[in-house]
């Protein structure tokens, strides 16, 4: 049996928090993870936020938020993300920046997702943490990509 690889445990996380752990090997913080995905997905009621978002319905998909549960959220998933990454084997350091800017932004996104309107769009607690989750994510590699080189350099 081969070992598999560390992106399939990011993607296998990415799909669910836990699952990268499975093939880590950590089955009880694979659980753990599961079980708080569960929790705040329930109590935030995230999946009818993400149908409503979907279908196009954002001022639905405010109405129904616990936005006090879905700020959990981006924290719980990034790290679960970054944690399959990291303990599928040798990572580069400060490789973790781009998943802690991924989970800051992803927070910020959805405390401002009712109010804050890009282009005039209303995007709401599905998209506009998402956006906010990328961009966060893209300005991490960048700053990781700085410090590598850098540190390179020295």
């Amino acid at each position: 049996m081969h070992k598999s690889n560390k992106i399939e445990k990011l993607l296998w996380a990415i799909a669910l928090p836990g699952f990268g752990q499975f093939l880590n090997g950590k089955y009880v913080k694979g659980i753990t993870l599961i079980i708080l995905e569960f929790i705040v997905n329930y109590m935030s009621d995230l999946n009818q936020i993400i149908i409503d978002s979907f279908k196009g319905n954002i001022q639905e998909a405010i109405q129904q938020t616990d936005y006090h549960w879905l700020m959990f959220y981006p924290c719980l998933y990034m790290f679960g993300i970054w944690d399959a990454y990291k303990d599928g084997g040798d990572t580069a350091e400060y490789a973790y920046i781009p998943f802690v800017l991924g989970a800051f932004l992803g927070t910020v996104g959805i405390i401002y997702s009712d109010v804050f309107h890009p282009f005039s769009i209303l995007l709401g607690p599905v998209w506009l943490p998402m956006l906010f989750s990328f961009v966060g994510i893209a300005i991490g590699v960048a700053i990781f990509l700085f410090l590598k080189r850098r540190q390179s350099i020295l």
